[in-house]
């Protein structure tokens, strides 16, 4: 294992999640559920499974596209979401 990878990826994942709405949102079910472990276990495997998804389909565009194209079009989606949000309609 490369762990510089390893630490790299951990921290930037951990920082980018730290806050967000997925955050906000187990918070909010822990707390309206009164049961923290089933909210944790369900929150974990649907993180799990779209980690899994983003690196599979990284792993298979970074075969045939440009790393610089795959950046581009990650920019572009999210500056799409940041301006649907801004709008109200995401």
């Amino acid at each position: 294992m490369d762990w510089r990878v390893f630490v790299t990826t951990f921290g930037v994942i951990f920082l980018a999640e730290m806050g967000d709405k997925t955050q906000l949102a187990a918070m909010t079910m822990a707390a309206q559920s009164k049961k923290p472990w089933a909210v944790f276990i369900a929150a974990a495997v649907a993180l799990t499974a779209v980690s899994a998804i983003g690196v599979l389909a990284g792993s298979v565009l970074g075969n045939y596209l440009p790393l610089v194209w795959i950046k581009r079009v990650a920019a572009a989606a999210f500056i799409v979401i940041g301006v649907l949000m801004l709008a109200g309609k995401f």
